[in-house]
């Protein structure tokens, strides 16, 4: 079993000694053992509160946390459980409030066994207060982040815990809806730990006590760094890393993206962000390894972004990526999308997931995201897989890269050509770097820092500019490689 700190050592676990202010109890007289008259309920309060020093299961108050100022909640399991009575969401609800006061981020130190009961149905009503108080900072584009502690079970963990933009949990914590005692009696323990809830994509991170305040500290400064009014400039593509050069052919262009040797994701996040962090699962009890989410800082500024890592994306990659959109929209944070896939993944499990309903929710995350989206496609894009996290009018390829409608193997298939005619099929495709260019399908190629691709002498060699309007050396947009002229990269220009 994980430690149970009290209330004010966890909030000592994340804040500077001195850094914290208590918010005052808001005005209020409780009837004689609560609003059931529950016999002996006062006397139990009474017990709680000199075991505790406390006189709620909750400790509000302003706090720092590195150079940021958050409104800071933390439970006090000694007391009664940490259970929410009316008590209780009268402290939440004005802490919520002086967060939106002073535009504040709200980090909560979750340790609660529910609601409770002596306080009945009066009691259980405080998940809708907190679920209001919750969406109104969320509308207010104010981030939330929780810490789950050990245990965090019933109301507590379905508001405050899973209701969080990004959730860290202690490692061992116990963790789930229903409480120790109310599970049937062969269920799984494992199901309720935070290991558990992390590998079913339902928390971010397990963070162990003494990583904690730094990683409290770095997910703030992510997640406060957009811009609340108005429309943050778009994130610029970043630079290629591959050696290969222009392919000459749609099969060349194939095989340049399935060199497994070529740079991937973790290449391209680790060369593009000083600092990052990854957010976890689609909340709906699925991961996919190859999928990255999660917000970096480069040159001063939060940037979210989506890598898929070169496999079959599955259903939960493009839930997790939807909700990476969604959540750098409500923050003000331009998104960045590096795009390698296969395509999504076609297995009979990926269908019973939900493949369709998935790639059809990140598509509409997507195209009415209300912040810039920025993507690179940086090695293989298959198919409407791929397509998916694209953005509509900033794609950008590097050179060892493909997009297509289908893959040139399968597309000869369906035409019933031998196997030996997907080389054909592939030029037929027009899926080159060079091909999307002239097509409008991508912006612009974006090569290695220092090449220098030879322009067409009959053309000219316009260097391309970044998606933040700067000029980028190394890009091609309306020259080189003898590319058609279009409008679309003209009007770029």
């Amino acid at each position: 079993m994980a430690e149970r700190p009290s209330a004010r050592e966890a909030v000592a676990a994340v804040v500077d000694e001195g850094a914290f202010t208590e918010l005052p109890a808001p005005e209020g007289v409780s009837a004689p053992d609560g609003p059931l008259g529950w016999e002996g309920y006062d006397a139990s309060r009474a017990r709680a509160g000199e075991r505790t020093g406390e006189t709620e299961s909750v400790v509000c108050g302003t706090a720092r946390i590195g150079s940021l100022e958050v409104v800071l909640i933390s439970f006090e399991f000694g007391f009664l459980g940490g259970s929410l009575g009316e008590r209780t969401g009268d402290l939440l609800e004005a802490a919520y409030t002086r967060a939106r006061e002073r535009g504040l981020p709200v980090v909560s130190l979750i340790a609660t066994g529910g609601s409770r009961m002596q306080e009945g149905m009066r009691a259980l009503l405080q998940l809708q207060r907190v679920a209001r108080q919750s969406a109104l900072t969320r509308a207010a584009g104010l981030p939330q982040l929780a810490v789950v502690r050990d245990p965090t079970t019933g109301g507590g963990w379905a508001t405050l815990g899973a209701g969080a933009d990004v959730v860290l949990a202690l490692p061992g914590a116990q963790i789930g809806f229903a409480g120790s005692r109310v599970r049937p009696a062969d269920a799984d323990p494992y199901a309720y730990t935070a290991e558990a809830q992390l590998a079913a994509g339902h928390i971010d991170a397990v963070v162990g006590r003494d990583e904690l305040r730094a990683t409290v500290g770095h997910w703030l400064t992510l997640l406060t760094g957009g811009v609340r009014d108005g429309v943050p400039s778009a994130a610029p593509p970043p630079d290629g890393l591959g050696l290969a050069g222009p392919p000459a052919t749609g099969w060349e262009a194939v095989l340049q993206a399935r060199v497994p040797q070529r740079p991937r994701a973790e290449a391209y996040l680790n060369a593009y962000f000083t600092h990052r962090e990854a957010i976890g699962g689609d909340r709906c009890g699925g991961t996919d390894p190859g999928m990255l989410c999660g917000f970096g800082r480069r040159e001063g500024r939060t940037i979210a972004y989506a890598a898929q890592r070169g496999t079959a994306t599955r259903p939960a990659g493009y839930r997790t990526a939807a909700r990476l959109v969604r959540l750098a929209g409500r923050l003000g944070i331009p998104v960045l999308t590096l795009v390698d896939t296969p395509g999504a993944a076609n297995d009979a499990e990926a269908e019973r997931a939900g493949a369709g309903s998935a790639i059809a929710d990140l598509f509409a995350a997507v195209a009415t995201a209300t912040v810039p989206v920025t993507t690179l496609l940086i090695g293989e894009g298959g198919s409407g897989g791929a397509l998916a996290l694209s953005a509509p009018d900033n794609t950008w390829a590097t050179p060892d890269s493909y997009f297509s409608v289908i893959a040139p193997e399968l597309a000869a298939a369906i035409l019933k050509r031998a196997p030996e005619e997907a080389r054909v099929t592939a030029d037929q495709l027009r899926l080159r770097p060079q091909d999307l260019v002239s097509l409008g399908v991508v912006r612009g190629i974006v090569s290695a820092p220092g090449s220098v691709p030879v322009p067409d002498p009959g053309r000219g060699g316009g260097k391309a500019t970044r998606g933040d309007g700067r000029e980028r050396p190394g890009t091609v947009r309306d020259g080189g490689f003898s590319w058609p002229s279009h409008k679309l990269f003209r009007q770029c220009a």
